[in-house]
Order: C-alpha cells, then structure tokens, then sequence
C-alpha cells in the first residue's frame, strides 16, 4: 500500500472533505479522489459514500480506519524517536522554574516539547530564590525559566516569556493597605525585605536604593524562605516588593497586594550556562519560541534589554 494512500484515507476519514483533505496534504482533490479511488480498488469495495452535500465513511471504511489509525501513529512515533536519536535529543532533560507563574509556563512548553520529542524525558524542580543559579551551575538542571535580569558572565538569558506587573504586599494593618495604588516614592518611609540570596542587581531591579525624589529606600535580605518573608510581612516587620500572580498563588487574610503604578514589569525568561550548547537545551528553546509573540534574540551578560 501507498504511504500517501494511506495519509490521503486517514485524512478523508477525519475532514470528511476532499477540498479541506486537499488543502492539508498539499494536493489538489483531483489527487485526493485519484489516490482514494486507488486504494478502493486495492481493497475491493467502497469506502467512503459520496454525495453533492456529504461524504461518509462506509462500515468497510470506518473498519479500515479503526486498524490503520494505531499503525499510522506508532509510524510517526518511531520515526520522531529516530529523528531525535539522530540529532541527539533523546535522553533526559531538566528544566527549573522559580515561581507558580513560571511553573505554569513551563508546564506549557514541556507538553509542547513532549509531544515533538517524546524520546527525551524531561524532569522539572523548583528554583529557590535564595540559591538562583546554584542548581544551574551544579549541573543539577539543564535549564531553568527565571526572574530577569540575570547578569552572570556564565549564564545566557534567552528570550523573555512571561511580564508580571509589580506590587507591594504589605500587612492588612498597614497604612497603605486600603490603598488601590502605591508609587515608588511611597516607599521611602517602609523597611522593605528580600530574600538573602538575591543578586544586588536583581534587588535593584525590584526596588531601587533610592525614590525618584532622592530619597533613600531602606531594604533588608532577611531571610531564605518566601513563605517565611510573607509572613515577616504579614506580622508588620516590614513591606515586600512582590509580583501580581501573589495575590492568586499565596492570598492571606493578613496580607493586601497593592500595584506600584510606577513600576517596571518583572520579566521570566529562559536561562542557561553558556558553554552548554547541547541539542536537547537548544529543542526546547527552540519549542518555547512558539510561546513568544516576538521575534527574541539570546542575551549574554551586559546587553541591553
């Protein structure tokens, strides 16, 4: 039997369409109705039944479909599998994420990725803030989605995924707490705490030393533990500069998340060592483009953004 026979029947019997059959496989339907009428022949009777308005599998055909289908696909799986194999995708990769938002992403991407490359398996953990890029380094992940801006002369910052507006989480006692928006400039009266761990840069980022007036923030690393600096927070020791997704992933009666109106998004983008170029890390960037609404180009340390 044909292998575009084939196709051509298995798509027929999905579109039930010869113009929308057509259209799929590339051909005009004068090529589908050739190669169908080929393959009636070859089986001995009709299987599809044609009319000006419809056309329907008959029992021949249906039965033909219900044995063809799992050879077709297991065809395609074996053939993804040594297309894998050959280009080195195979095998196990391990991907990180930092956040519940992040997390969601990448679940996204991997499923995408599963379904192109079902040979490679692919392993997921958690990136602690405290520790941003020791599991990185360690070898422990092969590549992980993360807060931006990362500027770590052996890592590379691929393409950003995910924007996540800025808020300050602030006890439900607190003086801003009935707030609907707080200003950078709001901030020059609160101690706001981070976690220790963090890069100096990646705390600029978050909240700069100074208020567009000039005055000084104050800002404390406090401690390890996100849940432990929410509840610091939550008991009155402090404010935190935090991310929209908290309100949705971590609510608390003892907490109120308030948007910062002048305040940059955080950014999430892919990260990896840069001397580990391998085909596997490369896939799965390549898959989580498709999750980008732009073009993005890798970034290494100190390019702009």
């Amino acid at each position: 039997m044909d292998w575009q026979e084939i196709e051509a029947f298995l798509t027929l019997a999905e579109e039930l369409h010869f113009g929308r059959t057509a259209e799929r496989l590339h051909v005009s339907r004068a090529r589908v109705s050739q190669m169908i009428k080929v393959l009636e022949r070859r089986v001995g009777g009709p299987l599809f039944d044609r009319t000006s308005r419809r056309v329907t599998l008959t029992p021949v055909g249906q039965q033909l479909r219900e044995d063809l289908t799992p050879h077709h696909r297991g065809i395609h799986q074996a053939l993804a599998k040594a297309a894998d194999a050959a280009r080195g995708v195979g095998g196990v990769l391990r991907v990180g994420f930092s956040s519940p938002l992040a997390s969601e992403m990448v679940m996204k991407i991997v499923n995408a990725f599963r379904v192109r490359h079902p040979d490679c398996e692919v392993q997921i953990r958690e990136v602690h803030l405290s520790d941003p890029f020791g599991p990185l380094r360690r070898g422990e992940l092969d590549i992980q989605l993360t807060e931006f801006p990362v500027d770590e002369p052996d890592l590379t910052a691929g393409p950003v995924l995910i924007t996540d507006p800025k808020v300050l989480a602030v006890s439900s006692r607190h003086r801003l707490a009935h707030r609907e928006t707080v200003s950078v400039e709001d901030l020059a009266d609160e101690l706001v705490l981070f976690i220790s761990g963090m890069p100096d840069y990646f705390v600029d980022q978050l909240t700069p030393p100074h208020t567009p007036s000039g005055k000084p923030i104050r800002r404390s690393l406090t401690t390890r533990y996100w849940q432990e600096l929410l509840t610091l927070v939550g008991a009155g020791q402090g404010v935190t500069v935090a991310v929209a997704q908290g309100a949705r992933y971590y609510p608390r009666p003892d907490l109120a998340y308030i948007p910062i109106e002048d305040a940059p998004p955080l950014e999430y983008g892919l990260l990896w060592r840069t001397a580990d170029a391998t085909v596997r890390r490369g896939a799965f960037t390549q898959t989580a483009l498709g999750f980008v609404s732009g073009p993005a180009a890798p970034r290494r340390r100190g390019q702009s953004r």
